[in-house]
């Protein structure tokens, strides 16, 4: 028989506790974190971990990648998260993480450089977040330790405008950047190297899309002028957000790391096979591979199979490309880029929500894409098969940043989710009673961790329906 020995040790006010602080502290082991070190992982695991989610998940919901296998999600069970499909621990660790620079610039003035990246990239993450859920703890969210752990879910509404929500620190950061009169460097900044600058022209792009995304909601047209006319925005694909992934780890991108048989259950979707083809864009060639049993052909696969009923041949179909696996050294992390930047002032001009040329701006975003890309644009793309018509102008101006946005698949569906573009598919065995969903479903967990607050936002969204509309949804 096994014995077991319980020892107790009472802590009393009696001499034993007397240096038990110190006695009890590991001197190796940091109570407290040096920004630059925390501001680089928040912006690399951030942007590392919802690149792999826009591939698993964002891009199955954006119809450009298909699952053979572990497909529940494609089939838009989308409360069966299986590969990918639940980045509700990426968006409140990293906003949590950013929370505590935020803090940390914001009470000591050596640290005062901080603060206007942490608000901006704050506004980042945060958009990206209630974007996908729709409304979301924030207010009192962020910092378990000083507020409650159980925080209200905000309207995204109030998220987007109110003090202390997107557009508000997106401009209080860009002030605080512009008021900065330290000589302290920015260190840990992974995007830009310490350039302050371009951390300005980093958040009107954000500004840009933001106020783009609640233009139906909102009278944005005035202010959307106002940053145009000053022209500070990423104006050049060297000033893009962006992160180079390299070829070995620890820096490569997570699907290299991963076994062949979780790659291999990727393939093209049909959606964006029609697509590709139909405009003979060479760029297909940089995201995909020829289907296995032909020499130079592409092939894609309906979205949404039921793999338990239908027989599927991998070499029947187009896997992705080389730069997602052996040779991720060429692919980016993408922030915000200048070609889609460019995509959001065309539709703007199309809309009329500022005073410039459609057709223009969108001739130099479908350029600085390829050039984003590396393949090289051809000569007839923008005169013949993808040239500018006024009749099709948010159709193909969607389309093409769709395109552009391969890797971050979550975008695509969003931007479907505003603009009805591109035009996806039914899938083929849908779980969701044919119709493409409209948000992400809240994570199980916030039914347990947070239930009081989780049954109100439930029942705004039919209970914690994938169809329920977001606020700025067509």
């Amino acid at each position: 028989m096994k014995r077991f020995i319980y020892i107790l040790i009472i802590l009393t006010s009696f001499g034993c506790t007397k240096d038990f602080r110190e006695t009890n502290t590991n001197p190796n082991f940091p109570v407290d974190v040096v920004p630059s070190l925390l501001f680089r992982k928040v912006i690399y695991n951030y942007g590392e971990a919802m690149s792999y989610e826009g591939f698993v998940a964002g891009n199955l919901l954006s119809q450009q990648l298909t699952a053979l296998d572990f497909n529940l999600f494609d089939r838009h069970a989308l409360k069966s998260p299986q590969l990918g499909g639940n980045p509700w621990a990426i968006f409140y660790t990293n906003l949590r993480d950013n929370e505590i620079i935020l803090n940390k610039a914001q009470q000591e003035s050596i640290f005062s450089v901080y603060e206007g990246p942490a608000l901006i990239f704050k506004a980042y993450m945060t958009m990206a977040l209630t974007d996908l859920f729709g409304d979301v703890p924030y207010s009192e969210a962020f910092s378990g330790n000083q507020q409650t752990i159980t925080p209200k879910y905000d309207k995204q509404q109030s998220i987007y405008l109110d003090e202390g929500g997107i557009l508000d620190n997106l401009r209080k950061g860009i002030i605080a950047i512009e008021n900065y009169a330290g000589n302290l460097p920015l260190e840990g900044d992974v995007l830009y190297n310490g350039n302050l600058l371009n951390w300005v022209k980093f958040a009107n792009s954000l500004l840009i899309k933001a106020l783009l995304r609640i233009s139906s909601k909102q009278d944005v047209s005035s202010t959307l002028q106002a940053i145009v006319s000053d022209g500070n925005y990423i104006s050049t694909n060297n000033e893009n957000a962006i992160f180079q992934f390299t070829d070995g780890e620890p820096n490569n991108f997570r699907m290299a790391r991963l076994r062949a048989g979780d790659f291999n259950n990727f393939v093209l979707s049909e959606t964006l096979e029609d697509v590709l083809v139909n405009l003979n864009d060479p760029r297909i060639k940089i995201l995909f591979r020829p289907f296995g049993n032909s020499t130079n052909e592409y092939n894609g696969l309906i979205n949404g199979i039921d793999a338990s009923q239908t027989t599927i041949s991998l070499g029947d179909y187009s896997l992705a490309g080389t730069i997602f696996r052996e040779e991720t050294g060429k692919l980016k992390i993408n922030y915000m880029t200048h070609w889609e930047t460019k995509f959001l002032l065309a539709e703007a001009a199309l809309k009329g929500l500022i005073i410039d040329d459609a057709g223009l701006l969108y001739n130099t975003a479908v350029k600085s894409a390829f050039d984003y890309w590396g393949v090289s644009l051809p000569d007839d793309y923008l005169t013949e098969v993808a040239a500018y018509r006024a009749d099709i102008a948010l159709e193909q101006i969607i389309t093409q940043k769709w395109i552009a946005n391969f890797i971050n698949g979550y975008e695509g569906w969003i931007e479907y989710r505003r603009t009805g573009f591109p035009k996806l598919k039914p899938v083929s065995a849908s779980l969701n009673n044919g119709l493409i969903p409209l948000r992400m479903p809240y994570p199980a967990e916030e039914k347990t961790l947070n239930s009081t607050n989780y049954a109100i936002a439930a029942e705004v969204t039919d209970n914690n329906s994938i169809n329920a509309k977001v606020w700025w949804a067509r």
